[in-house]
């Protein structure tokens, strides 16, 4: 017999229905309106602990579309970005969302980057990604007259997006169907009893038989609440912004990358085009002190306090110090930031870098500090953790939208692809 959980003190009733979304993120919301669009009857709900949709990653994201080029053959972020990149592409029209395609030129600066290129313009055609070229000196002035480079990379299908109006178009069309998004509910509890979740804000009780948690930078603590894996943990990374002075964007046509160092995970100091017409220059990568550590000086001791007891974080800092200390030093010297652009953007002074906005990366380590480069889902009865999704998570966001319902429909059969399979009992009331 399923016992029924006590009810929390405060509790004026608990909200029944079929699935709870743990997120409001863009993740999160791509899940909601995928779970409606296969079965609209579905009784559902958003919790976002934040007083406004795509208030983390989401909203504080360079907003580029990105096609699939850095990505590993085979692997769960090539195909659900290359998939993702088209989709999402089409959705932006049929939604009226804005977007660029302004193309995006990866510049080697060095001899020595140009193996690593033509490993990304074979990892770009293994995976599919549309009309990328290889272009030499003259082709890559032409296109970029101000950027210094001996060769480059050139996706002309990379686009520009905000990604805080996708979620939003995602949102209303989750109201519109018929699910709730809820803001201000931090959720605190979560606990299976027999085919039924409880999950549980500080006001507000929810019970459904099927969960799924799309909680970013607070992915591992939402998973520890049901008893999930303790690995991988998250450790927060800050990545700090300049923008152009305005008199000076006839400097930039196009996203412009620099060759990524393969042993760590981030692109490197790059430029990229808003679609409001602002140019950001950046991001380093720091550790952040709070998971939600958007300023230098945002500290919280619980989120420092849990990134040093991890065991994979201090591996993973043992490992890579240097280069930890250098972004550090980038992020503190204004001309240290400077030099990196420098590299493919000579022209560039001082006085042309603008305070900008920062984002935090939730990036997932292992044990043995080893970051984790794909997408992963935990699976348990009746809930699904969505715990490393970092870039080109939005990008992918409608194909990891509709990954994860698949995954759900494993134990759930009514949301399989397929219409006429129907799961009727799955979801009757313990």
């Amino acid at each position: 017999m399923e016992r029924t959980p006590a009810q929390p003190t405060g509790i004026a009733q608990t909200w029944r229905g079929d699935v709870v979304i743990v997120g409001g993120g863009i993740l999160g919301l791509a899940a909601g309106r995928e779970l409606l669009k296969r079965r609209p009857e579905t009784r559902l709900v958003v919790l976002e602990k934040a007083s406004e949709i795509a208030g983390g990653q989401t909203g504080h994201n360079s907003g580029v579309i990105h096609r699939g080029i850095y990505y590993k053959p085979g692997s769960l972020k090539a195909r659900l970005c290359v998939a993702g990149a088209a989709e999402l592409i089409e959705y932006c029209d049929e939604h009226s969302v804005p977007y660029r395609l302004c193309g995006k030129m990866i510049v080697a600066t060095d001899p020595a980057e140009l193996p690593r290129l033509d490993d990304l313009a074979a990892r770009a055609e293994a995976n599919g990604v549309p009309d990328v070229t290889v272009v030499e000196t003259a082709e890559l002035r032409e296109r970029e007259p101000h950027c210094e480079g001996i060769r480059a990379l050139w996706s002309p299908r990379t686009g520009i997006v905000d990604y805080g109006q996708v979620a939003h178009a995602y949102a209303n069309e989750i109201r519109v169907m018929g699910g709730e998004v809820l803001l201000d509910h931090e959720v605190t509890s979560m606990q299976r009893f027999g085919r039924q979740t409880v999950v549980r804000t500080s006001a507000s009780e929810f019970k459904a038989p099927a969960v799924i948690a799309c909680a970013g930078l607070y992915s591992d603590r939402v998973a520890s609440l049901s008893g999930a894996p303790a690995s991988p943990v998250i450790v927060p990374f800050r990545g700090d912004y300049f923008v152009l002075r305005p008199d000076r964007r006839y400097l930039v046509n196009s996203n412009i990358y620099p060759v990524p160092d393969p042993r760590f995970p981030f692109l490197g100091v790059h430029v990229t085009p808003r679609v409001n017409g602002d140019i950001w220059l950046g991001p380093n990568a720091v550790l952040a002190f709070s998971r939600a550590g958007y300023q230098f000086s945002d500290v919280n001791v619980g989120d420092l306090r849990a990134t040093f007891a991890s065991k994979g974080f201090r591996t993973f800092a043992r490992r890579n110090w240097r280069t930890g200390y250098s972004e550090m030093e980038r992020d503190l010297r204004k001309s240290s930031f400077l030099k990196s652009l420098q590299r493919f953007l000579p022209e560039l002074t001082e006085d042309d870098l603008l305070p900008g906005p920062s984002g935090v990366r939730a990036q997932a380590l292992t044990e043995t500090g080893d970051m984790v480069d794909d997408f992963v889902i935990d699976v348990q009865p009746g809930i699904l953790h969505l715990r490393n999704a970092p870039s080109p998570a939005a990008t992918s966001s409608l194909q990891i939208g509709a990954y994860v319902v698949d995954k759900l429909a494993e134990q759930f059969e009514e949301y399989a692809r397929t219409p006429d399979i129907a799961g009727i009992g799955t979801w009757a009331e313990g």
